[in-house]
């Protein structure tokens, strides 16, 4: 390969993607910043081939060169964590190209199954093939910090261990279908404010006990092809620029033998990133070539680590499908990737109160709905991690499927209230925009009332949806219920207990939010995540006993956001800006976050459940929690050895002592003799 030719392959071939007309009048002149600019680099033939590859796959995040005369192929790259994203519609096309949006990676972590996850990613994988990619953008692993980060429904657990070996068992499920994956956000990218910016400073040993050990056991047990590099700063240095964390952590420490890409517009210099180990550069774009094949010509930058980039992304793309040469069908199994995401939402589907056995549903015929997600279901976040699907089911959807009748005159006076604040509200126009929310439906005493003569029961949804670009508030109607959503919990409880009917909660969320305030007023609390496109049916067959929920916690529910141990220094704290930058248009500045700024890790090792139990904080559901509709006795614990010496191995028995089939996961916690160094006082070591 000549420089040229090794340049442009170290660098995508950018980003195509149609914005409306509306977003793009928001634009600077009009013009798509995010396009390549063939003034850039001088090079026609190069262009010509960027023309060529760059409608494959329509909505797809970017695309790697392609040398036809060298028989290198491109390779496409696609979003995302909970289903491949590409474009559903083609200009000139009847056919439809939907994907499945499968359950979000916090409820895929309350199964503690990976077996389950694994027949999630072999789903996930077929349609990145049959659709005609390579590698899929995912999985996101970044660790839960805090339960305001905008994407931690992309993301799996508080827990590296569990976070990590969740991570493999999708991997291992996507790559088993012949496409690669790509885990990300390497490393401690754990929130949205100013994540292009922001300096982590973080100490080496949180940094080693759990900001990067989830990515050794992904990286270790599952191979990934790729590893995306984050936006922010680690101690001071861009990740993608980092030498220490991309070839003597990642390769030297834990023998990872794929490329490296940044994430999308991550990172300052091309030349630093190359010598880093940083191999791709996405979307990637013309001055990036001019300026690596510039280095190389002055001596910046030695041609022997250029080509070493170079041949960690050959060593993939020989792998891929591309360079097989597979014909993609473009027609996955839908229906059948379906079931398998109705089966394991309904697996990660977490039981948090159960008063008076009031699940599963018993004789009961007719349900009053309330709370406006019953009737839109949110399946998962938005932004990157967004899927387009063909359908969601409703909770209203899901009952009626599964034989039950809705309580018609509260659903009529709801549904009316819905269309007309859908009519008020401006329609989403890209999807980094999360869609606008709509106001709770204010029940009248009376309507309840009626409702709990003509039911045999109440089920209240309350929903939360966020996404890339920005984080959450610790406020009303995010973190914590609005004061719309806790009377409408009130008024018809206080309206079905007065019949001696039974009420339940079902939580449609992607991130923790308070539920101390108001958990003991309804009988059961069913946490349904964001569940997937099969939403509606998954939940039923839970409400309904057809599975009994075996989900676990693999995040803390705290009593209030202030007993969050990184809730004095979330997300940090904005720096002057010293830099001569123009603010860019309102996207631009929602997508970069470009304003510098600080975030310290103060409580270093001590997130989530190990800070909770060693301080002996209250929460409202602790890590690793979750009820059933049956009981379980766990005995007879036999250590392998009385002491530590290498590999140690525990045994249990586990008998179900109830009436109802189910399934129990084993926790094991271990606790650290007391030393000169401070240990939590439990970590999770295996399950």
């Amino acid at each position: 390969m000549t420089l040229e030719q090794k340049a442009e392959l170290v660098v995508g071939t950018g980003m195509f993607f149609e914005i409306p007309d509306s977003i793009l009048a928001m634009m600077p002149g009009g013009v798509n910043p995010f396009a390549p600019k063939k003034e850039e680099l001088n090079d026609s033939a190069y262009w010509v081939m960027v023309e060529k590859i760059r409608d494959l796959v329509p909505g797809a995040a970017g695309r790697t060169a392609e040398f036809e005369s060298l028989g290198i192929p491109t390779n496409v790259l696609c979003d995302g964590p909970a289903g491949l994203r590409i474009n559903p519609m083609r200009k000139g096309d009847s056919n439809t190209y939907f994907c499945t949006a499968f359950p979000i990676a916090t409820l895929l972590a309350s199964s503690w199954d990976t077996a389950l996850v694994r027949s999630v990613g072999e789903a996930m994988g077929n349609e990145v093939l049959e659709y005609g990619a390579d590698v899929i953008l995912g999985p996101g692993m970044n660790l839960q910090r805090n339960p305001l980060c905008g994407r931690n429904f992309e993301y799996y657990s508080e827990d590296p261990l569990i976070t990590g070996k969740m991570a493999a068992a999708m991997v291992r499920g996507i790559q088993s279908q012949g496409v690669g994956t790509s885990i990300k956000h390497f490393a401690a990218n754990n929130q949205e404010t100013n994540r292009n910016t922001v300096n982590t400073i973080v100490s080496e040993r949180a940094l080693r006990e759990l900001y990067l050990e989830g990515f050794r056991i992904a990286v270790q047990e599952g191979q990934p092809w790729t590893v995306m590099s984050s936006y922010n700063k680690i101690n001071g240095a861009y990740t993608s620029e980092s030498h220490d964390l991309l070839t003597k952590i990642l390769r030297n420490d834990w023998g990872f033998k794929g490329y490296v890409m940044t994430d999308w517009g991550g990172g300052k210099d091309p030349v630093a990133q190359m010598k880093a180990g940083n191999d791709l550069l996405m979307p990637g774009s013309g001055k990036q070539i001019s300026e690596i094949i510039q280095a190389v010509k002055e001596g910046k930058l030695e041609e022997k680590v250029l080509d070493k980039n170079v041949e960690n992304i050959l060593n993939i793309v020989l792998k891929s499908p591309k360079f097989r040469g597979y014909a993609n069908s473009n027609k996955p199994d839908l229906k059948a990737h379906a079931e398998v995401t109705r089966k394991a939402a309904a697996e990660g589907m977490v039981l948090l109160k159960n008063g008076n056995n009031a699940l599963p549903f018993s004789n009961i015929k007719k349900v009053a709905i309330f709370g406006v997600g019953s009737f839109n279901l949110i399946s998962g976040g938005t932004g990157s991690g967004d899927v387009n699907e063909a359908y969601t089911v409703s909770l209203v959807q899901g009952l009626e499927n599964a034989g039950l009748s809705i309580e018609e005159k509260s659903m009529k006076e709801q549904l009316d209230h819905i269309q007309k604040a859908k009519a008020k509200q401006p329609k989403q126009l890209f999807f980094f925009m999360p869609p606008a929310v709509i106001p709770e439906f204010s029940v009248k005493p009376a309507l309840a009332s009626a409702a709990a003569q003509n039911a045999d029961a109440a089920l209240i949804t309350i929903s939360r949806i966020s996404g890339e670009g920005a984080d959450r508030k610790a406020e009303k109607g995010d973190f914590y219920l609005s004061d719309e959503e806790v009377n409408l919990i009130k008024i018809v409880s206080s309206a079905f207990h007065a019949a001696g009917k039974k009420v339940v909660v079902v939580l449609n969320i992607g991130g923790v939010i308070e539920t101390a305030s108001w958990r003991d007023i309804p009988d059961a609390v069913l946490l349904a995540w964001q569940p997937g496109q099969e939403a509606g049916n998954s939940i039923a067959d839970v409400l309904l006993g057809k599975v009994n929920p075996s989900g676990k916690l693999a995040c803390t529910f705290p009593m209030k956001y202030d007993d969050v141990p990184s809730a004095k220094n979330f997300p940090g704290i904005e720096l002057p800006d010293t830099s001569t930058r123009k603010p860019g248009s309102p996207l631009e500045e929602a997508f970069l976050r470009a304003k510098p700024a600080e975030v310290v890790y103060e409580e270093d090792i001590f997130v989530g459940y190990r800070y909770f139990t060693t301080f002996n904080v209250p929460v409202a559901y602790e890590f690793g929690y979750g009820l059933s509709y049956t009981t379980f006795d766990v005995s007879n614990l036999v250590a392998s050895s009385g002491q530590f010496a290498g590999k140690y191995e525990f045994s249990v028995d586990v008998k179900n002592t109830g009436n109802t089939p189910g399934r129990e996961v084993v926790q094991v916690y271990l606790s650290a003799p007391a030393g000169k160094l401070v240990k939590p006082a439990e970590k999770l070591v295996a399950f």
